[in-house]
């Protein structure tokens, strides 16, 4: 653990858990370069999260496992949280719900707020977005999300969260069920279902963080596709996140919320 609590500054007292991974090591890199940021203390695997250095915000980027112990950690201290680790599903997101109702003020006087992002490139926000302003025009929609095979999770969190966008647009559209005539498929050759919507996920040797959307109508097919070739790509997000999170109290899901794109 490094810890910079020394620093004097009028910036945003800003902590990185998970520092030592791969998104944790560029996230420190992006708050020590950001305006109005200050980074005070840089957490790896094990360590003691204390008091996070006075951290106003957290940057939570570890593993599924990890994660909700971590953001309790910050919430019962008034600390605001920017969560980019997948894993919360509907189970965990209620209890961190609960646990933001007890959680004592924020340094600013604020209910404390926490963000879970899937995804914080902002190309990658936007083709979630244009998916579900497609998907009620289309008959068919299906999702393929290509990563590195270090990746413990699937399907990743941006493709379960483009799936329950789809989903929800094309349910409030009254859309028919996408066509699919399987019936012996063993193998689980046709991916998982996700709020209805056929998602497949690919490892592979080369690969970062790349995701397909594909649309289809009798002649014709609309593909949507995102690549992050480095993982730089979700430095903006993060940074964005970071000074946002403070004025949304309370739990957020999908950094959409903070940008105007939901």
């Amino acid at each position: 653990m490094s810890d910079t609590t020394g620093r004097q500054s009028r910036d945003t007292k800003v902590a990185v858990i998970g520092a030592s991974g791969r998104m944790g090591s560029e996230a420190v890199r992006a708050v020590e370069t950001a305006s109005g940021l200050s980074l005070v203390g840089a957490y790896g695997s094990g360590d003691d999260l204390g008091d996070l250095g006075g951290a106003e915000v957290a940057v939570e980027l570890t593993v599924p496992g990890a994660s909700p112990a971590n953001v309790a950690h910050c919430v019962e201290r008034g600390v605001h949280v920017v969560v980019g680790t997948t894993g919360w599903d509907d189970e965990r997101l209620e209890t961190l719900r609960g646990q933001l109702t007890q959680a004592p003020p924020a340094a600013s006087g604020t209910g404390v707020g926490v963000l879970i992002a899937p995804n914080f490139a902002i190309g990658a926000l936007l083709m979630m977005s244009f998916a579900a302003k497609a998907a009620p025009f289309f008959e068919s929609v299906e999702v393929i999300e290509l990563h590195h095979p270090a990746k413990v999770d699937a399907p990743s969190g941006t493709a379960a969260r483009t799936a329950a966008m789809i989903g929800r647009a094309r349910s409030e559209a009254g859309c028919a069920p996408v066509p699919d005539a399987t019936t012996h498929d063993p193998d689980g050759a046709r991916g998982a279902r996700v709020d209805g919507i056929p998602v497949h996920s690919v490892r592979l040797r080369g690969l970062t963080a790349h995701q397909e959307v594909l649309l289809g109508n009798a002649g014709e097919m609309l593909t949507l596709r995102h690549d992050s070739f480095d993982r730089d790509s979700f430095m903006p997000g993060v940074i964005a996140a970071v000074r946002a999170v403070a004025d949304h109290p309370g739990l957020t899901v999908g950094l959409e919320h903070y940008l105007g794109l939901a």
